[in-house]
């Protein structure tokens, strides 16, 4: 019979910092892509990245509540 690997926790905080940064990176190449092509693309365009990066603001507000607890369970496992 197969058990399942036991939860290993320790790298998460380490995989949500590179999320974090990855989605930082996402949204100001976005950011980026409006300014200079502002007066190129369609309304509805413009909308879509702009929804897209609110998305992405609110993942990266997840993303650091997840930090805060990893670090809060890796304290009570010490």
């Amino acid at each position: 019979m197969n058990h399942p690997k036991p939860d290993n926790r320790s790298d998460n905080v380490k995989h949500l910092q590179k999320n974090i940064h990855n989605t930082i990176e996402n949204y100001r190449e976005a950011q980026d892509y409006l300014s200079e092509h502002a007066d190129e693309i369609t309304g509805a365009e413009k909308s879509q990245i702009e929804a897209k990066n609110e998305r992405r603001l609110d993942s990266i507000r997840g993303f650091r509540e997840e930090v805060k607890d990893e670090a809060a369970f890796q304290r009570e496992q010490q």
